[in-house]
């Protein structure tokens, strides 16, 4: 059998073989390098007239509670931990998808600061929050702070969006829809917003990803900032009604209409 001859690579195809190598490791590692992105998701969500891991979200004292019915759910969302920095792989995967954001990580973490400062402000926020939530649920019920004692609790979860729904629901365990009913109307709603003492709602952002936790946990109404109604069309989830509200008087009006079936405000 005569030989087969060997296949000599010419200098220009090893040149163009190893250039080939070396741009499929370039590519490699700038796909597995981490990049100063966070990526957020919907994160989870608790009913204010309920329990969050085995606590009374909202404790009363001084004044009787009622028992009620339906869900006034606050929302949140989550990102990836400070020292987990994603892929360009990963943010590729995230861009596209509606329940995920891809979003600097100085939007989230602020540069110069450590996780232990953002925790910390992120706490004071919430704990702010809940004073004010108190004082404007208070002040709608015409009653002092010396005359009924409030407790709210909800470990783990920081900043100040869930005013809104820390006001309504010291508002429905109170006194209810005024008549003997729920604020809810047996319904589970959700929402976010910052309060006041006033009662002024605010903005609080991500607002695309909480409407989708609430769609996931039941709710089939959002309460919405109504600066953010723009943000909140976006990848709506079906069957999820949205409400924009810009005070409590607006919110619990808005409310009514929604118990009795009259004509509520839109997005």
């Amino acid at each position: 059998m005569p030989d087969v001859p060997a296949v000599i690579a010419s200098p220009r195809a090893r040149a163009l073989a190893l250039c080939a190598l070396l741009l499929a490791a370039l590519y490699a590692v700038a796909a597995l390098a981490p990049l100063p992105y966070t990526v957020m998701q919907p994160g989870i969500t608790a009913d204010t007239l309920g329990k969050y891991r085995g606590v009374q979200v909202i404790a009363i004292s001084g004044r009787p509670v009622r028992q009620t019915t339906g869900q006034l759910r606050m929302t949140t969302i989550e990102a990836t931990p400070p020292g987990e920095r994603i892929s360009l792989l990963h943010a590729l995967a995230a861009w596209p998808d509606p329940d995920r954001a891809v979003v600097p990580s100085e939007a989230v973490y602020p540069a110069g600061r450590s996780v232990r400062q953002v925790d910390l402000q992120n706490t004071a926020e919430m704990r702010q929050s809940q004073d004010a939530a108190t004082a404007a649920a208070l002040h709608h019920l015409g009653l002092q702070p010396d005359q009924v004692k409030v407790t709210l609790h909800l470990a783990d979860v920081g900043g100040p969006s869930a005013g809104l729904l820390f006001t309504l629901g010291i508002i429905d365990k109170l006194a209810g829809d005024g008549s003997g009913g729920d604020l809810t109307g047996g319904r589970v709603i959700a929402g976010t917003g910052t309060i006041d003492s006033a009662g002024r709602v605010g903005p609080v952002g991500g607002v695309a990803l909480k409407t989708q936790a609430a769609a996931r946990d039941g709710a089939t109404v959002f309460l919405v900032p109504r600066a953010e109604c723009s943000e909140a069309k976006v990848n709506t989830p079906k069957g999820l009604r949205l409400i924009p509200v810009d005070t409590l008087d607006g919110t619990l009006a808005s409310l009514a209409a929604l118990r009795s079936g009259g004509r509520l405000p839109t997005c």
